[in-house]
Parts: structure tokens; C-alpha cells; sequence
């Protein structure tokens, strides 16, 4: 019995010791196709997002060079050359600016009929007024709460370094005008470089009593810039133009359709050398900053109200008016658009990030192209919610500098201002600085203080920009999914409408002959009953 036992117990060990080297290799070769699938999911993330992953690795690899190269003291000239790779990213973004809106727009307008050109534009006005006003009250709401210049009347604006370059005072009514002098540009040519703006010409007068007096007088002349405005506008007609054409135009819309499709090909090259680029941008940016602690301590409590309310306006209210609108996630539309947050942020400029945006809106999330190509391109011109947010704060900021306590009026005149000249802020870095001037002359604040947002305006532009251009993307999305919205409305309608169709055709189809048939029916009977009786007879 003892011997039988531990045979038993013999045959048994030698069993697990079988299914132990059985398990194993299968075990391991699990856990390492594990790995393998893992590794593959791995790979094919950063295949599908390399260039997001690489923007933000530029980002973070631009403020370590800055870091890095700050400390050796480099003059005017290899600071310049250092900025080199980065101005090269400006100049291809820049270059690729007037063939992108001119030709999305043309064929986005004529893309679309009359009916939803309206409508489309009609609610994109009311989206871009409404966000920038939304924005204003924010701002000026935290400038009273936070109060950043309050007890910063000590400032010193040569004490910090800072140029005395500041925009000469603009009349209010000129601005405006300008405005609508730039949307009828005279030349076409000429608005691809140049752009009109008021200057001033002081005249001596001397009156019979011998006191000189002086006389201003407003002369016109031609600074350098795109007139981004007149281009959109005569864009947009000529593409209504040519729909109205009909067949005769049709030849010139692909004419711009393949143009356009061109210059995107050539905007998806661009973006691979945007990592690099930004690089060297933000690198060189650091290297420049000649004492930023003093300007921090100073200048903290602005730099931080205004970077709350782009904050706040960007991660909240936008969001929010996304979901309202769409009931979706509007958190997974923006981490489609890193790498344009990216581009916005280093380059300072709405404009320069046109492109990418219009690339990454299609692609990462599906918007329409001619959605995406007859709204960015507008938004870029005229919706400057970021802007808007900058201006009040700085307006506030410069009202509590000069202990001057706004009155219901002069808010009021800030918010309407704001929003009215931030449609003619130029998609370019500090462009929102040059309609601060408007802002001040319109409440009657002096101009002077403007040195001291231009020394901080290289930090506040780099969110404001990346507000803006969240605010056009945005939009882009709320007018894609109405639009998709009532498109699956209009063949819902359809349906319903062949159903019936059908239904009463079939009805009509089993029916009718019938009915034909029994009557002959009943017609032979008739007939046929007397000569039937006849032959019975």
C-alpha cells in the first residue's frame, strides 16, 4: 500500500512538472505578443501625432535653448542669427497667406448658394460680436476685481528699460474710417502689401493777433502690411460672382479650387519644419529679455489679470458656447488643434497660423472645406476675442495708473470700442497694441503709459493669439455641425416625401384597375343579358 501510494504521488509530480513546462513557454509567448501589441499601439500613436509631438517638443526644447544660451552674453548680431531658422518659419507662413484666403474664399463662396452663404455669414457675424463682446465685459469685470494698476502709479517706464515708442495719437473717427476705407482697397495689387492709414500734418497758422496757433489735418497715406480686409471682401463678392455666372464661371472656380488645393500641399510641407522653426523662435525670444524679473515684479499683476481672462475666456465661455450649440465634447475638438495652438503661440500671429489651422480643423475633426475655407479666414480678420481682452485690460490698467475712476459712460465706450476695433487689428504680432491708442483717445486717457503694455506685450500676445485662433476654430465647428444638421433635416423631409410618393402611386397602381375591371365586368353582364334571354328564347 506504501509503495502504491507514493507511486502515486510519483506520477503526479511528474504531471505537474509536464504541465508546468507546458504553461511556460505559452506564457511567455502571451506576455510577449503583449509587448508586441503594445509596442504597435505605441508606434502607431506617434506615427498618427508626430507632428503634434514634435511642435510641443520644440516648444519645450526653445525655452531650454533659451535658458541655455541666455547666460553667454550674445550681442545684437548673433542673437539675429540665432532667430534665423524661426524668421525662415515666418516668412514660408506669411508667404502662403494671400493665395490661402483669397482662394478659399472665392471657392468657399462660390461653393455654397445664396441662401446659405447668408445664413452661414449671418450667424458667423452674430458668433464673432457676440464671443467679442463676452470677452470685453470679461476683462474689464477682472481689471476691477483684480485691479492691476492699482498702487503701480510709481512705474518707471525708464527705470524698466522700456522704449518710448508708443503709436501717435489717432483720432477715433479716423480709425473707423480708415476701417472702411480698407475694406475698398483702390489697387488689389497694392492691398497685397499695403494698407491705407490716416497720418497727421500740423500746420502754423497766425492769427491777426499775433498768437500762432496750430491746425491738424488729416492726410492719407500707405503703411506696409497686407490689407487683409479689403482682400476678404473682394474675395467674397467675386466668388458670389462667378456662382452667379453659372457655366460660364464654372472654369475659373476650378481655377481656384485647384489653387487652393495647391497651396494646402504646400502648407502640409511647411508644418514639417514648424517644430524646427518654433525652436529657434522661442529661443531667441529669451535670449532678448533683458531683465525679466523686474518687468514680473512690476508689471505682475497685469500680465496675470490678462492671462486669467484668456484663460477663463478660452478654457470656459468658448467651450461652453461650443457645447450649447453642439452638445458635444469640445475638449476633444481643441486636442486635434495642438499643433496650430502651438504655431499661434510661438509665432505671435493669426495670420502665420491660418494655414495649419485650416489643415488640422479638416483633418483632425472633419469640418467641411467649404466651411473651414469660407469661415477661418474671416475669423482671422475679424474675430479677435483674445485682442479684445488684452485692450480692456490694458485700458483699465492704464485708467487706475492715472488714479482716474471709469464712469458707467466710459466703460461702456471701452466695450464697444474694443469690440468694433479689434475687427481691424492686424493678425500680426503686437498689432492689438496699435488700437489700444483708439481705445484711450475714445475715454480720453493719455497715450503715453502705451510703453509700458509694449514692455510686456511679448508675453500677453503669445495667449492672445491662441485665443483668437481657438475662437475661429470654434466656430468653424458650431457652423459645420449646423450645417450637417440641416442637411440631414432637408433629406429627412426627402424621405418622407418619396415615401408618400410612393405609397400613393402604389395605392393608385391597386386600385384603379380594379375598379376598371369590375366596371367591364359589369358592362358585358349588361350587354349580354338580352341577347342571352334571345337565345334562350
Amino acid at each position: 500500500m506504501e509503495a502504491a501510494g507514493e507511486e502515486k504521488a510519483g506520477d503526479e509530480k511528474a504531471g505537474n512538472g509536464r504541465n508546468g513546462h507546458a504553461e511556460g513557454p505559452a506564457a511567455a509567448a502571451a506576455a510577449e505578443r503583449g509587448g508586441r501589441g503594445r509596442l504597435r499601439g505605441c508606434w502607431g500613436f506617434l506615427r498618427r501625432n508626430a507632428l503634434v509631438v514634435l511642435t510641443v517638443s520644440g516648444v519645450v526644447a526653445g525655452v531650454a535653448l533659451g535658458a541655455a544660451v541666455r547666460g553667454a552674453a550674445l550681442s545684437r548680431a548673433q542673437v539675429t542669427y540665432l532667430a534665423f531658422p524661426g524668421e525662415l518659419l515666418l516668412r514660408m507662413l506669411r508667404m502662403v497667406i494671400l493665395p490661402l484666403v483669397v482662394c478659399s474664399l472665392v471657392s468657399g463662396a462660390a461653393s455654397l448658394d445664396a441662401r446659405s452663404l447668408g445664413r452661414l455669414g449671418g450667424i458667423a457675424i452674430a458668433y464673432f460680436l457676440g464671443t467679442t463682446l463676452l470677452a470685453s465685459g470679461l476683462a474689464v469685470a477682472l481689471g476691477f476685481i483684480i485691479r492691476p494698476g492699482a498702487g503701480a502709479s510709481a512705474l518707471n517706464a525708464p527705470g524698466l528699460g522700456l522704449s518710448g515708442d508708443v503709436p501717435t495719437n489717432k483720432e477715433t473717427v479716423d480709425s473707423f474710417l480708415d476701417l472702411v476705407r480698407n475694406l475698398f482697397p483702390a489697387n488689389l495689387v497694392a492691398a497685397a502689401f499695403r494698407t491705407y492709414a490716416t497720418e497727421y500734418k500740423v500746420l502754423l497758422r497766425n492769427t491777426t493777433s499775433g498768437n500762432v496757433t496750430t491746425e491738424k489735418i488729416p492726410v492719407g497715406t500707405e503703411i506696409e502690411g497686407m490689407n487683409i480686409l479689403g482682400l476678404v471682401l473682394f474675395a467674397l463678392v467675386l466668388g458670389v460672382a462667378l456662382k452667379k455666372l453659372g457655366e460660364e464661371g464654372e472654369d475659373l472656380i476650378r481655377f481656384f479650387n485647384s489653387f487652393n488645393e495647391a497651396t494646402m500641399v504646400l502648407v502640409s510641407w511647411i508644418m514639417w519644419y514648424v517644430p524646427i522653426g518654433i525652436t529657434f523662435l522661442v529661443g531667441s525670444k529669451i535670449v532678448e529679455m533683458e531683465d525679466i524679473m523686474l518687468l514680473v515684479t512690476s508689471l505682475g499683476k497685469y500680465i496675470f489679470a490678462s492671462i486669467l481672462g484668456h484663460c477663463i475666456h478660452g478654457g470656459i465661455i468658448l467651450p461652453l458656447i461650443y457645447f450649447a450649440s453642439t452638445r458635444q465634447n469640445p475638449y476633444r475638438f481643441l486636442l486635434g488643434l495642438i499643433t496650430p495652438f502651438a504655431t499661434a503661440f510661438a509665432t505671435s500671429s493669426s495670420s502665420a497660423t491660418l494655414p495649419s489651422m485650416i489643415k488640422c480643423v479638416e483633418e483632425n475633426n472633419g469640418v467641411d472645406k467649404r466651411i473651414s475655407r469660407f469661415i477661418l479666414p474671416i475669423g482671422a480678420t475679424v474675430n479677435m476675442d483674445g485682442a479684445a481682452i488684452f485692450q480692456c485690460m490694458a485700458a483699465v490698467f492704464i485708467a487706475q495708473l492715472n488714479n482716474v475712476d471709469l464712469n458707467p459712460g466710459q466703460i461702456f465706450t471701452i466695450l464697444v470700442t474694443a469690440t468694433a476695433s479689434s475687427v481691424g487689428a492686424a493678425g500680426v504680432p503686437a498689432g492689438g497694441v496699435l488700437t489700444i491708442a483708439i481705445i484711450l483717445e475714445a475715454i480720453g486717457l493719455p497715450t503715453n503709459d502705451l510703453s509700458l503694455i509694449l514692455a510686456v506685450d511679448w508675453i500677453v500676445d503669445r495667449t492672445t493669439t491662441v485665443v483668437n485662433v481657438e475662437g475661429d476654430a470654434l466656430g468653424a465647428g458650431i457652423l459645420n455641425y449646423l450645417n450637417e444638421k440641416e442637411k440631414k433635416e432637408k433629406e429627412q423631409d426627402l424621405k418622407e416625401v418619396t415615401v408618400e410618393a410612393v405609397a400613393n402611386s402604389k395605392a393608385e397602381g391597386e386600385t384603379s384597375p380594379l375598379v376598371t375591371h369590375k366596371t367591364q365586368v359589369y358592362n358585358t353582364a349588361s350587354t349580354a343579358d338580352p341577347e342571352s334571354k334571345e337565345s334562350v328564347l
